[in-house]
């Protein structure tokens, strides 16, 4: 009996406890995606050997991109994070699920985008996510890719990709969508390319 009797203030004190304790940062309101204009049905797929499939590797990105913060270039020397926008993944990691996609539904190549070391397309997509973020001197989300296409009878093309949108506010609700329509742009322009 006299243990129960110790072992009840003791519950209750760390019951208490537990209403002023944070295990963590308060989460954000919502948190930023990129989402496809056009996605592959339900049912569809494609076929094919390795000579005719593309690898989409993640790409590259630089320290400032490898957060999943948005970046917001204030100077040339200048860099800070915009307030309550927060990815879900690394953006270099959305980029290439978005680029995958994309490159499947306009085009019919097979499509690999998965980290298994088991599938090896004889061409391979890579490449350096160089901008995807706000530029605040000009109001613009910018997207910039660089990209490298590499074939293993064809050898290798680089081309850079960019997409630019003016007049958005320094605002999650505002620089996420135009980011995910300029990351849509870019994709496109990339699938044009490898098609």
């Amino acid at each position: 009996m006299r243990a129960t009797v110790r072992t009840f203030p003791a519950l209750a004190a760390l019951a208490a406890l537990a209403g002023c304790v944070s295990f963590g940062s308060e989460p954000p309101e919502s948190l930023l995606t990129l989402t496809p204009t056009a996605e592959a049905p339900a049912g569809s797929g494609a076929a094919g050997h390795a000579a005719g499939s593309l690898a989409i590797l993640v790409p590259d990105a630089p320290a400032r991109l490898d957060v999943v913060r948005v970046p917001v270039q204030v100077s040339d020397a200048s860099l800070a994070y915009l307030k309550d926008a927060v990815w879900v993944d690394k953006p270099a990691r959305l980029f290439r699920t978005l680029l995958a996609e994309t490159i499947r539904t306009r085009t019919a190549r097979v499509v690999i985008d998965s980290d298994d070391p088991a599938l090896t397309p004889k061409t391979q997509l890579r490449g350096v996510l160089r901008d995807f973020g706000y530029d605040a001197s000009t109001s613009s989300v910018i997207v910039r890719f660089d990209a490298i296409r590499d074939t293993s009878d064809q050898g290798i093309e680089t081309r850079r990709f960019e997409s630019i949108i003016p007049g958005i506010a320094p605002e999650a609700a505002e620089v996420g969508p135009a980011l995910n329509r300029a990351a849509n742009d870019v994709a496109g322009q990339v699938a044009d390319w490898v098609g």
